[in-house]
């Protein structure tokens, strides 16, 4: 029997509501196609770890991750060969989850070169937790944030003949309050008219931290943001790491969290940039020996992150 086209067209969208009706069914975010989301945690599973995650703190993260439907999930850790970073894996990764620490210098540039140029391409996403602010990849995304911030900031004519000279920061030392904040950008008009643009690249870091686990508050900037679906606008975490603004990282696109402690400090705890055609989320709650990766409001901002970040990724549009 021939369908005519009106019967294709309706057979179509009795499809497509079938499949929105099962995301909406699940309450859950869903990816632009129906293909399973492939996650990749990767954790340098320091010792620490062990006193709260007894099978360190990455696999908790994937083994949550890995319960919820629509995603496959690999675990993978800095011993592992190549550092647990595999072209082959990553090019078959949607998102990859970071946890770093201690270990971070270990972590090359040029590794987290490659991990941002699939970013770039929209290949990849990256979901940085907490101390991951001085990960590699974090690093080398802020970087390359910065750099394209000030090209864009250039007219069309001006940005045609400018070149970059990036800056590093003293790597792994925290500003102080008195530092400017970085990025900075100076623009030269170099003898032959060309410009050159001065970038001095973001530390990643901030002024202050206190290890102590005294509570943070949590409230939701953005409560219609996908990162923020089903979490509550405000909820507190019972033992926390403090982190103190500012950031000295590019202004984000969006920020969907923030955090305040009783001693008046205050952090944009759920920040957003694109990059390309990927995205960066940095999420800051955390620390090591604290039970945070426990508590069902951050387990839920990760479900949805890892399901925004790759359901953008596979939009035409994006």
């Amino acid at each position: 029997m021939h369908r005519t086209l009106p019967d294709i067209g309706r057979l179509v969208v009795l499809l497509l509501g079938g499949v929105l009706l099962s995301c909406l069914g699940t309450d859950r975010l869903c990816a632009a196609d129906d293909q399973p989301i492939r996650v990749l945690v990767w954790d340098e599973q320091q010792p620490a770890q062990k006193q709260v995650y007894e099978n360190f703190l990455g696999n908790q993260i994937a083994g949550f991750l890995a319960r919820q439907p629509g995603l496959t999930v690999i675990s993978r850790k800095q011993d592992d060969p190549q550092q647990g970073l595999v072209d082959a894996e990553l090019d078959n990764t949607d998102v990859l989850v970071w946890w770093g620490h201690v270990r971070q210098r270990e972590i090359k540039p040029e590794t987290g070169q490659k991990i941002v140029e699939r970013i770039k391409r929209g290949q990849l996403s990256l979901l940085a937790l907490h101390s991951a602010h001085w990960a590699t990849p974090f690093i080398e995304a802020m970087n390359e944030r910065a750099v394209l911030d000030a090209m864009a900031k250039l007219p069309a004519d001006e940005r045609a003949r400018a070149r970059v000279e990036a800056i590093r920061p003293e790597k792994y030392a925290a500003p102080s309050r008195n530092d400017p904040l970085t990025p900075t950008v100076d623009r030269i008009v170099e003898g032959d008219g060309k410009i050159l643009l001065k970038v001095r690249l973001p530390n990643c870091c901030f002024p202050a931290y206190r290890g102590d686990g005294k509570p943070s508050h949590v409230r939701v900037l953005l409560p219609k943001h996908p990162l923020a679906k089903g979490v509550p606008e405000q909820f507190d975490i019972p033992h926390t790491e403090m982190y103190d603004e500012p950031f000295h990282v590019p202004p984000a696109d969006e920020y969907v969290f923030q955090e305040s402690w009783d001693a008046g400090e205050k952090f944009r705890s759920g920040s957003v940039w694109k990059i390309g055609r990927g995205r960066v989320v940095y999420f800051r709650p955390g620390h090591e020996t604290f039970d945070v990766f426990k508590q069902p409001e951050v387990l839920q901002i990760l479900d949805n992150a890892v399901r925004w970040l790759a359901a953008e990724q596979r939009t035409p549009a994006n």
